[in-house]
């Protein structure tokens, strides 16, 4: 959870930033009216603040006070001011902050809650910088520094492919054009072997003039071009316009391959990438497990509580079940309260081991929800070994959970076949 500090005098702005933070995922603001309760909220977190809206002039401190405490607890800062001198931006924007926004309609508003999610997604963000001039390698840095983004670096481009190939983190390549050992074309025709423009972005930059240069640069799979000598906003504009881009093309695939309510992965990506596992396991003649959990009389939870409070029940799975399984395990919302789990690399030792802990997860775990508390139980059907095809494992499972369910609920019941 990152938390926010919001700092303005005008309760209309307050509650048009309100209502612009609620659309944030994972975030806690924090609202103060004056230079007193913002030092006074600033004491009790400890400066511990991971991005901060502020009013440049309150009533009690007219002279950038505000700003300065920002920056002594190093908090990254969109200024959001009525006024209008533009020689007060200038100075002002060469200080440590994120941006100078004008406060002269809602669409600004916006555009300042735009900017401070763009910077918390940034602490998250991995920019590697290529290029063979250490001065520029650290203008650039800098810059990137400055907005939050964490920033490797690399001399040429052979460096920069090794650093690829070691860290699968990284989501914006910034590449010179001239360089030892592999130019700046040559990089993006090999980075373009591998990565697809949506799984990692690239901007070249380059003193070159030459049309052909920035042409050759776009059609080898650059996305985005600077121009050197450059400005401190272009790149950061480029940079944050280029990760948006790329946020954009993930919400598209989540869009298509995870559950709305939960998140988890939906049941035609799971018969997608579970069919590439089932098929592996099948070559090396090993053993896979498939898992049906379900919640033991949900009806009774949406008939007596709303099917709001159902919803936060079967989200309750996805959140258990992240706490509970390997980075390498699949899981999906098949539908309803019902999720699928598909593993492998596996004993069924440790199978019956996991399904008991995280049935016993769910036994003891209570969710408070307002002044509501509710839990429930879990029946879990699983099928372990070898079967004629993923289908019919999910099948033999299905099977398992029926058994768990008529024998009682709360309870896991495994149909074990060894190779």
């Amino acid at each position: 959870m990152k938390k926010i500090l919001i700092v303005d005098d005008d309760e209309g702005i307050l509650t048009l930033l309100k209502n612009e933070l609620l659309y944030l995922k994972n975030i806690k603001p924090y609202f103060a009216k004056s230079y007193k309760e913002t030092m006074t909220l600033i004491r009790e977190h400890k400066g511990d603040f991971h991005a901060a809206i502020l009013e440049l002039n309150m009533p009690d401190a007219k002279n950038g006070e505000l700003l300065s405490l920002a920056n002594a607890h190093k908090i990254p800062s969109v200024i959001l001011t009525s006024s209008e001198d533009s020689n007060l931006k200038e100075t002002i924007l060469k200080k440590d902050i994120i941006d100078f926004i004008q406060k002269d309609g809602p669409l600004n508003i916006k555009y300042a809650v735009n900017a401070i999610s763009r910077t918390l997604k940034n602490y998250d963000t991995t920019v590697l910088i290529v290029d063979d001039s250490k001065m520029y390698r650290q203008i650039v840095s800098d810059t990137l520094n400055k907005i939050h983004i964490n920033v490797l670096e690399a001399c040429n481009g052979q460096e920069a492919l090794d650093i690829l190939g070691s860290n699968n983190h990284i989501s914006l390549v910034l590449t010179d054009y001239e360089m030892p050992k592999l130019n700046g074309l040559e990089l993006i025709f090999k980075i373009r072997e591998k990565y697809t423009k949506d799984k990692l972005g690239v901007i070249a930059i380059s003193s070159a003039d030459e049309q052909d240069i920035i042409t050759k640069f776009l059609k080898y799979g650059a996305n985005d071009f600077i121009h050197k000598p450059f400005t401190y906003n272009e790149v950061v504009t480029r940079v944050n316009s280029n990760l948006e881009l790329l946020d954009l093309f993930q919400s598209i695939k989540d869009m298509a391959n995870k559950d709305f309510l939960t998140g988890a992965y939906n049941r035609r990506f799971f018969f997608e990438a579970g069919e590439v596992i089932y098929l592996k396991a099948k070559r090396k003649d090993s053993s896979l497990a498939v898992a049906m959990i379900d919640i033991d009389k949900f009806k009774n939870i949406n008939d007596t509580y709303g099917h709001d409070v159902g919803d936060i029940a079967i989200k309750e799975i996805k959140k258990v079940l992240d706490e509970s399984l390997r980075a390498s395990d699949l899981m999906a919302r098949f539908g309803g309260e019902e999720f699928c789990i598909l593993l492998e690399n596996i004993t069924i030792e440790n199978i019956e081991i996991l399904f008991e802990k995280i049935r016993q997860k769910f036994e003891k775990n209570i969710i408070n929800i307002n002044d509501l508390t509710i839990s429930y139980t879990v029946s879990i059907g699983i099928y372990y070994g070898a079967s004629a095809s993923l289908e019919d494992m999910i099948r033999l499972s299905d099977e398992a959970l029926y058994k768990a369910k008529e024998s009682g609920r709360n309870k896991v019941v495994i149909q074990a076949v060894e190779n």
